[in-house]
């Protein structure tokens, strides 16, 4: 069952609970109320403490544990204001009497210094929490500790696998429970391509849990109210504080709109290409003709074409190449190069003129 789902049944029990101790107190005789009475007081604690719940629905563990910290330190403060001689010494005089003035003014310190110290832990960053704790920072800044959020398509497109793989990417990957059930409904569509596409991600999310280095987790987080994939991936990634592993340029863009790392698959594979200049020599293999009669064409490992000057008559094989002029198209990066004269052996002879 998914956690969110249990949420209402953990409610009714503490209900439950709630008028059930009520009851019993009433029973008891304590504080001269009645059974019935007793267990409307529950009730209307228990209700009391459940709209708490509700109003307070999109506060995190993480947000909680801050708004803690910031009510510890208040409160020591006002401690330090109400109770220390040497800073009793700075209020006014009249205030040390212990009568119910006093009393009253003591509690509005408390509650002022308590709600600042909420208010300003809530808005603090990690940066500034890393001041007074610096193993916060340590934990929390690290990028390799933060866990990694993957949408459908960086599945679907079948690459991840080979990254994890290779160590560049590791630690705990995060996948959505709608994502799963997107690719779930691609996988028994009844359009050929959707199925093959659903199915090839669900291949992946298995190569992944197979992966030793790799901690892979579904999170049960269905965000009901949100109808919009992108929306409900950008709004865990912010509740988790979690990297968002994409493919989508557009879904990124938004992403880093609203200050979330984004790791972009597609911007990774355009800064692997490599970076040929004039002049430079390369092996190719040439795989066919190319326009003119004298051309070749050969593609490097990106997909980049290559068009080799005088090769035609080398299509098959493997040949050296020196790189010549590079041109930008629409379709991308064009280069041409000139095929390399072979080396003549060291112990060959020297040829003699007629």
């Amino acid at each position: 069952m998914p956690a969110r789902s249990a949420i209402p049944i953990v409610r009714f029990l503490f209900l439950a609970c709630c008028l059930l101790l009520g009851y019993f107190l009433g029973f008891t005789g304590m504080r001269d109320l009645g059974p019935w009475s007793g267990a409307l007081l529950g009730g209307g604690f228990g209700l009391l403490v459940v709209g708490a719940d509700l109003l307070l629905k999109d506060l995190t563990i993480r947000s909680f544990g801050s708004g803690t910290f910031g009510l510890m330190t208040g409160v020591f403060c006002a401690w330090l204001l109400t109770r220390v001689p040497w800073a009793q010494s700075l209020l006014p005089p009249q205030w040390g009497n212990a009568d119910d003035y006093d009393r009253v003014i003591t509690l509005v310190i408390y509650l002022a210094l308590g709600y600042l110290g909420i208010v300003l832990a809530l808005r603090s960053n990690r940066q500034e929490f890393s001041l007074i704790i610096p193993y916060v920072r340590f934990r929390n800044e690290g990028v390799i500790q933060q866990p990694l959020l993957l949408d459908t398509n960086i599945l679907i497109d079948g690459r991840i696998p080979g990254i994890c793989a290779t160590g560049f990417l590791g630690g705990t990957l995060l996948i959505p429970r709608f994502v799963l059930d997107e690719l779930h409904g691609l996988s028994d569509s009844h359009d050929p391509i959707r199925r093959d596409r659903g199915r090839r991600g669900l291949e992946c999310l298995e190569q992944l849990k197979r992966t030793p280095a790799l901690s892979v987790t579904i999170h049960d987080d269905y965000q009901p109210q949100e109808k919009q994939v992108d929306t409900k991936l950008i709004q865990l990634a912010k509740a988790l504080d979690a990297r968002l592993l994409t493919n989508d340029s557009n879904l990124g863009r938004v992403a880093q709109l609203q200050s979330l790392a984004v790791l972009n698959l597609n911007q990774l594979a355009q800064a692997m290409r490599p970076n040929l200049n004039i002049g430079d020599e390369i092996e190719l293999t040439l795989t066919k003709e190319g326009k003119d009669d004298h051309q070749a064409v050969a593609y490097l490992p990106d997909g980049t074409m290559i068009v080799v000057n005088h090769a035609r008559d080398r299509i098959g094989s493997t040949a050296l190449a020196t790189v010549s002029s590079s041109l930008q198209t629409s379709a991308g990066r064009l280069i041409f190069a000139d095929l390399k004269a072979p080396r003549p052996p060291a112990d060959a002879p020297a040829r003699r003129r007629s």
